[in-house]
């Protein structure tokens, strides 16, 4: 299917945003690019790619414009600049964010007439426009039906739905899980390395026992998603048990276990609570939120 090359503006150049521009510049699109730091347009422009003086120009350059900034603050400054100029554009922004700040950023678009839709990527700059890049979107169906086919040269493409925030409630607890793991490893390099093992040796074992407990935590969001914390199996006061092991031993070895006692708190509490024979599960209710 061919695609109507329609001028796109990439607003940020770091190593997102010049991945993203290099991504439509190479697949024929006219690409108009902004950063406060105007040098790291430099090796764009030598490619085609055309500098707006202002964010206000860029914005004007393009229908779609896409933001790829540090942070929802740095974000809110540099919009603020356009305020004028969106009017009639789809924004459509990569920046890293919580669900409450691409809310924010949706009404604010909406305020100064634009059409925004939020996105969470899922790559390394190097594999923007590649199999290995998806991108998660929520907000305006209306942009993400309009665009997606140019939406889909920077990767897969997934509509989430029409709440702004939705893409980023995913993003945020699809890490929070991520850096849970790479805590946990961090750990166990660290004790393996007292007992005189190198991480290269623990790591494939560590691995394929990781990937035997996958199917546990679909077993997991049901308990979690119904509330029925009943369990035969592993429960809460073993898994106290072998936590105090775990923690003794490392310890015992001059290992802190400071990325295991959050985890140690939240299985005392529930088993203080009179909970020791529900399933580990059961930990998350610790961390309900009180709002």
């Amino acid at each position: 299917m061919s695609i109507t090359r329609e001028p796109v503006t990439v607003i940020g150049l770091g190593n997102l945003g010049r991945a993203l521009a290099g991504t439509f510049l190479s697949n024929g699109h006219p690409t108009t690019v902004w950063n406060r730091s105007t040098t790291k347009a430099d090796t764009l422009v030598a490619g085609g790619a055309t500098a707006a003086a202002t964010v206000a120009d860029a914005v004007a350059a393009s229908k779609l414009v896409i933001v790829a900034l540090l942070d929802p603050q740095v974000t809110r400054e540099v919009l603020a600049d356009a305020a004028q100029a969106v009017r009639g554009h789809a924004l459509v922004n990569l920046t890293s964010g919580g669900p409450q700040d691409a809310r924010e950023t949706a009404d604010w678009a909406a305020e100064h007439g634009a059409d925004y839709l939020h996105g969470a990527v899922y790559a390394v700059p190097q594999t923007i426009g590649t199999t290995e890049s998806s991108i998660n979107y929520s907000g305006s169906a209306i942009v993400h039906q309009r665009w997606r086919t140019h939406l889909e040269i920077l990767g897969k493409a997934t509509f989430l739905g029409t709440d702004a925030g939705r893409a980023s409630g995913y993003d945020v607890a699809i890490l929070a899980g991520m850096y849970g793991m790479l805590g946990g490893y961090l750990h166990a390099a660290a004790v393996a390395r007292a007992s005189g093992l190198a991480a290269t040796e623990l790591t494939p074992m560590l691995v394929s026992w990781l990937t035997s407990l996958l199917p546990a935590l679909t077993t997991f969001a049901g308990e979690i998603d119904s509330g029925d914390y009943t369990t035969e199996e592993s429960n809460l006061a073993m898994n106290q048990a072998g936590l105090d092991t775990i923690i003794s031993a490392s310890t015992s070895q001059g290992v802190p276990a400071a990325l295991l006692l959050p985890l140690k708190e939240l299985i005392d509490q529930q088993v203080t609570a009179g909970h020791g024979t529900a399933s580990l599960a059961r930990a998350v209710e610790s961390l309900r939120s009180v709002v």
